[in-house]
């Protein structure tokens, strides 16, 4: 996500927050155009299963999501009453849980209900650490399709070890994974993608889902061929990374991810309690 994008996206929940009754809160017909629901039955939706979520973690749905009505004005300086629902801060965390995480305003807004402090930067680094942890599952998700589909096709678990090892050569220009390894400092029996920016965890993950791709396309069998074609995709990867001035070897490691990974889980253990009250 740009900075740019989440620099207008804290600005637009830090204007919409209000206080009702010493409480801050969201408008609910508010908080659904800055999380781009046209649909205001879609929206309704989400909201319904927020409430559920809320009642099923033991709190009461009317201490967070109070049906309230407003005054519009309609023209002419006419007014009518509308029907919405003042948001307490946990009423919007529930709410983006559930929403559709494909929307940059949803992923955000995970984060800025989540961080109490509400502050730009930290927003920025959790936002970060999430995208780095989702793109390292994406990985392993991808390796294992791939790995079940070459297996069908004559390659045990070794052949796809070494399959694997010889796309990291090509990633990383003629260095083994074992290279890469003791360059970045990694422990031995870790992997080395749980080190890698994530920018790298990308590279990887595209050329690994280009291999399952061309594996069953060109009906490849056995180590030799499907090696081949998983080489060719990550020369092509790398191509690209090249052609924009990246040097992957080159790129520093980055924190471990299962450190990330206990971090986040802390965070959202404390969230959830603070965000209660």
């Amino acid at each position: 996500m740009k900075k740019e994008l989440i620099s207008e996206l804290f600005n637009k929940f830090e204007n919409a927050c209000y206080t009702f009754g010493n409480v801050e809160c969201w408008s609910g017909r508010e908080l659904q155009v800055i999380l781009s629901y046209t649909d205001r039955r879609n929206f309704l939706k989400v909201i319904d299963k927020a409430k559920s979520a809320c009642a099923n973690a033991g709190e009461s749905v009317n201490d967070h999501f109070v049906e309230v009505n407003k005054m519009v004005e309609i023209g002419s300086g006419a007014q009518r009453q509308l029907d919405d629902i003042a948001l307490t801060r946990y009423a919007c965390y529930l709410i983006a849980q559930n929403g559709d995480s494909s929307k940059n305003e949803i992923a955000f807004a995970q984060t800025y209900f989540a961080v109490q402090t509400r502050k730009q930067e930290i927003i920025e680094k959790r936002l970060l650490d999430v995208a780095r942890v989702s793109a390292r599952e994406k990985l392993s998700r991808s390796e294992k399709k791939l790995s079940g589909i070459i297996y069908e096709r004559g390659v045990d678990d070794k052949g796809f070890a070494k399959i694997r090892s010889k796309g990291d050569e090509t990633l990383f220009r003629g260095n083994t994974t074992s290279d890469m390894k003791r360059k970045l400092g990694i422990p031995d029996k870790r992997p080395l993608a749980d080190f890698l920016p994530i920018l790298s965890i990308k590279a990887k993950d595209f050329a690994t889902e280009l291999t399952s791709h061309n594996v069953v396309e060109k009906d490849l069998h056995y180590e030799a061929s499907i090696s081949k074609e998983h080489i060719e995709n990550n020369l092509a990867v790398r191509k690209i990374l090249l052609e924009r001035g990246v040097h992957p070897e080159a790129l520093p490691p980055s924190e471990d991810i299962k450190k990330v990974q206990r971090r986040l889980d802390l965070d959202e253990k404390q969230i959830i309690k603070k965000v209660k009250k």
